[in-house]
């Protein structure tokens, strides 16, 4: 090799080197900007919430409750109490307020399942409602979170727990053995390790976080098959991106994951109290889809959680599908060096391991 050329691979080495530091740069600032963002100011805004009472009294209720300034509540009328326990249970709502006029005392229900911070949060707002109408409220617990799961946020620190585990097994199969699998055969085997390593990993996070530490109730089998789907979406996701833009796709699967999905998850905060943006892309991200499911598990009975699933299900087959279309594509460019692509990378990649 001439000098010249030693010269010109050093320049290269140099450029990418900075490339990579200017973004992990970016994405440092950027994870302060969106957790500082998403989570220094939590308030209710139009959470859904119920309103039970003689047809006055909730009229006058709803439109009490609708007028708040900032509009923290969405109210809606339901025909009695049994019916808001149930729409409570089956997420539609979040709380209700059960109006009784004989007495100066009202009910507030309440699923600490759901997130204690969003049960606390309503909780003071019908507090401060009800006192400046002269009234006094009872709080019920519908959904109450359990007694070894602090602030209901262990959902979210499962699912958190199998998100990186999905984008580090990902990102590890690049590191060693190349970020772009050589042709479909072992982008093939990457995803079937990947397939792996969920199974095992969403049966070891739903054992310790149920008969280990006691932390959620719920199927323990449920939160198994949870765990695997979320990790492979994930892993399956970063394989993908990987494929698609080699090692910066690692920093891009982190954007997603950590930096969006984590704060817009609903897990410190519940989604009623993010602002509207993180409210907005929560549900769509693995890290929102995957606790919102987890919560359905363990307190919930398994109620709402269709879309989430079929969220997880789509980044898991979106996550597959690119990354054996990637692979293809990386093996016809080295089949046929007329083809646009860098076949001197191409070539070397098809010798590396899986």
């Amino acid at each position: 090799m001439t000098q010249s050329t030693l010269s010109e691979v050093k320049d290269a080495v140099t450029a990418r080197a900075t490339l990579l530091v200017i973004g992990v740069l970016a994405l440092q600032l950027l994870f302060i900007a969106s957790y500082v963002g998403a989570l220094h100011d939590p308030r209710l805004k139009d959470v859904p919430f119920g309103v039970v009472g003689p047809q006055a009294a909730a009229e006058q209720a709803v439109a009490r409750l609708d007028g708040l300034p900032g509009s923290p509540l969405d109210p809606r009328p339901v025909s009695d109490e049994a019916t808001a326990r149930k729409k409570i249970m089956n997420r539609d709502i979040d709380g209700a307020l059960v109006v009784e006029p004989s007495g100066h005392t009202d009910v507030l229900l309440v699923a600490s399942g759901g997130g204690r911070t969003l049960a606390a949060a309503l909780e003071t707002l019908a507090t401060t409602v009800e006192k400046s109408q002269g009234r006094t409220v009872r709080t019920v617990d519908v959904v109450p979170v359990s007694s070894r799961d602090f602030n209901g946020l262990s959902s979210f620190y499962l699912v958190i727990g199998w998100c990186v585990g999905g984008y580090l097994c990902a990102s590890i199969l690049a590191i060693s053995t190349g970020a772009r699998p050589a042709d479909p055969t072992r982008a093939a085997i990457r995803l079937g390790t990947m397939a792996l390593v969920s199974i095992v990993g969403g049966l070891g996070g739903a054992v310790i976080v149920g008969p280990v530490l006691g932390a959620l109730p719920g199927s323990v089998v449920a939160l198994w098959w949870l765990g695997a789907l979320i990790t492979f979406a994930v892993g399956a996701a970063t394989l993908a991106l990987q494929g698609l833009f080699g090692v910066i796709g690692i920093g891009l699967a982190i954007l997603l994951v950590v930096i969006l999905g984590n704060p817009s998850a609903g897990g410190a905060f519940p989604l009623p109290m993010l602002p509207p943006f993180w409210q907005a892309i929560g549900p769509a991200l693995p890290p929102g889809a995957g606790t919102s499911s987890a919560r359905s598990i363990a307190y919930f009975g398994r109620n709402d959680m269709t879309a989430s699933l079929l969220v997880l299900s789509g980044w898991a087959l979106a996550g597959t599908v690119i990354t054996l279309l990637a692979a293809a594509l990386r093996q016809r460019r080295a089949d046929r060096p007329d083809l646009p692509g860098t076949v001197t990378e191409d070539a070397a990649a098809r010798t590396s391991g899986v």
